[in-house]
């Protein structure tokens, strides 16, 4: 059967609702954009790149050879009939290719290692990899994807994990300024870390999918898992019930849009169905309760419509229910991360996905835009772009080695174990740097941060900002134990938030705490190795 794919259409009119604007008169960016694909994922397999996708112009249905030509794809057939072979010879580990991307273009980078991956063609189109599915040719294959729209307006590129989680990766873009904007990165042993949540789950353990020589090839997203039979599809159903009724004695306000904080619709639930009022108490949109699966597809009761109002409210009710915030909240959409997923029963896949990256951004559900904890880049003005195939393993997410001061960017001064004391629960400070054994700190791959042979740990697994940090006993893989590199900043991904000097100090004594991430100086840190 013929897989009907959204995404195409979906991330021409995201892209351009992200602009708020008509695109510019005049193009940016070269005609082509050359996109590099980097692998650095320690695998000895020949990797395979495929640009799939959409001629914006035309609408057609097509792929870019290597030069960058779009090529529409030639008439399919019943039974399908093999799609010409698009494959592009991709990197071997340590190695890098560059392909161009024509302005005017919409799809996706399929990168699998081994094998070229099968297309197949119909009367309707091309038949899209759908490895949840019986009897579908890539159900053997170690394979994953990034999305991308190019235009007059930009680039925007994204991983994406909405349908399965399989090669760790990253996405980047170097404008005219020469400034990169990079995601998509995961924390050392990320992609480890997921599977080992999910395998440990007797819920989830199935959503974790193995070739027969015991290869891990990816984790279904609960929408795919369920379909396939690998999940309850009635995984949410009484969470969801109970988020719905929540709303028969109280009113939940929607706020869809974060630049325009006045339009806002209030919702009252009566039977089974949600009803939305304007300002001027008009009715504007009924939901009946969702399923489990509308929920993991964003879609059915969920659906959203382009326009302005019911698929605003749409989007942000499902992300809401993803995320486990509905039922408990007075106003969504709820903007602290520290408060997704912790509804019963949890959304395991949610968690972990966005637990994994560098810098918690992800699209682990289809709006995963709402409020910005997409793993998304964008350029007006585009140069270059790339994507990384990360390490599988311990090596992965950016961590920085070595051994010695740690300096606080804001004041020079450096991160202390107060009173040089070895205890576990003894407060870590700032000082004055003196080269004594309290402010030797060794970075390693595994994302930690040691000294005194303890590891920099977040009071109490405390989430929120001002949570205190101390040293305590090491249990690597611990996330309140472990800090990404992004940039000159160390985030923490049990919170989301970043190592922190309070306001900038410089008393001695100073005790550091994590904070919401900000790039400032308070939150840079001069490490040995970096």
């Amino acid at each position: 059967m013929r897989h009907r794919r959204k995404w195409l259409t979906t991330l021409v009119v995201g892209a351009l609702c992200a602009l708020g604007a008509a695109a510019p008169a005049a193009a940016l960016g070269p005609d082509r954009l050359p996109i590099t694909i980097a692998n650095q994922s320690g695998r000895g397999e020949q990797v395979f790149v495929h640009v799939l996708g959409t001629d914006l112009a035309s609408g057609r249905l097509g792929w870019v050879d290597a030069g960058g030509t779009f090529r529409p794809w030639p008439a399919g057939s019943n039974p399908p009939s093999p799609a010409p072979d698009s494959a592009v010879a991709g990197p071997s580990d340590g190695g890098a290719v560059t392909v161009q991307v024509p302005r005017g273009f919409s799809g996706r980078i399929y990168f699998s290692f081994g094998q070229k991956l099968p297309f197949s063609l119909t009367p309707d189109g091309l038949v899209q990899p759908a490895p949840w599915a019986a009897g579908d040719p890539t159900r053997d294959f170690l394979f994953d994807w990034s999305e991308l729209t190019y235009n007059d307006a930009g680039l925007w590129l994204n991983s994406s994990q909405v349908d399965m989680f399989g090669v760790p990766h990253s996405v980047s873009v170097t404008g005219a300024s020469g400034a990169t904007r990079t995601t998509g990165r995961v924390v050392p042993n990320g992609r480890q870390q997921v599977i080992d949540a999910l395998s440990a789950n007797p819920e989830w353990a199935r959503s974790v999918v193995k070739r027969t020589d015991g290869t891990v090839l990816r984790v279904l997203a609960p929408g795919k898992a369920a379909s396939a039979g690998l999940l309850s599809a009635t995984y949410l159903d009484d969470y969801i019930a109970s988020a719905w009724n929540a709303y028969t004695t109280r009113t939940l306000t929607v706020q869809p849009f974060g630049d325009r904080p006045e339009v806002r619709y209030t919702g009252r639930t009566s039977g089974s169905t949600l009803r939305f009022t304007d300002a001027a108490g008009r009715e504007v949109a009924a939901f009946g309760r969702p399923s489990s699966s509308d929920v993991w597809g964003c879609d059915g009761a969920l659906h959203a419509p382009n326009d302005q109002v019911v698929g605003p409210i749409a989007r942000t009710l499902c992300a809401a229910l993803f995320r486990g915030t509905l039922g408990t909240s007075s106003t969504e959409p709820v903007l602290d991360a520290a408060q997704f997923y912790r509804s019963t029963p949890p959304n395991l896949y949610g968690r972990v996905i966005h637990d994994a990256m560098a810098d918690g951004r992800a699209y682990a559900f289809a709006f995963d835009d709402v409020g910005a904890f997409e793993s998304l880049v964008h350029d007006g003005d585009p140069r270059s772009a790339r994507v990384d195939l990360t390490p599988f393993g311990a090596a992965g997410g950016g961590a920085t080695t070595g051994t010695g001061a740690v300096r606080s960017g804001a004041t020079g001064k450096c991160l202390d174990v107060a009173s040089a004391d070895s205890a576990n629960g003894t407060a870590v400070q700032l000082y004055d740097c003196n080269g004594t054994a309290a402010q030797r700190w060794t970075l390693g791959v595994d994302g930690t941060m040691r000294a005194l042979g303890k590891c920099l740990d977040v009071t109490g697994w405390g989430t929120a900002n001002g949570a205190t940090v101390q040293i305590w006993d090491c249990n690597p893989g611990q996330s309140n134990q472990t800090w990404v590199r992004s940039g000159d900043s160390y985030r923490n991904p049990a919170s989301g938030r970043c190592l922190d000097n309070p306001s900038g100090r410089s008393v001695n004594g100073q005790r550091i705490q994590i904070w919401d991430c900000y790039d400032n100086s308070a939150q840079r840190w001069s490490v040995p190795g970096a």
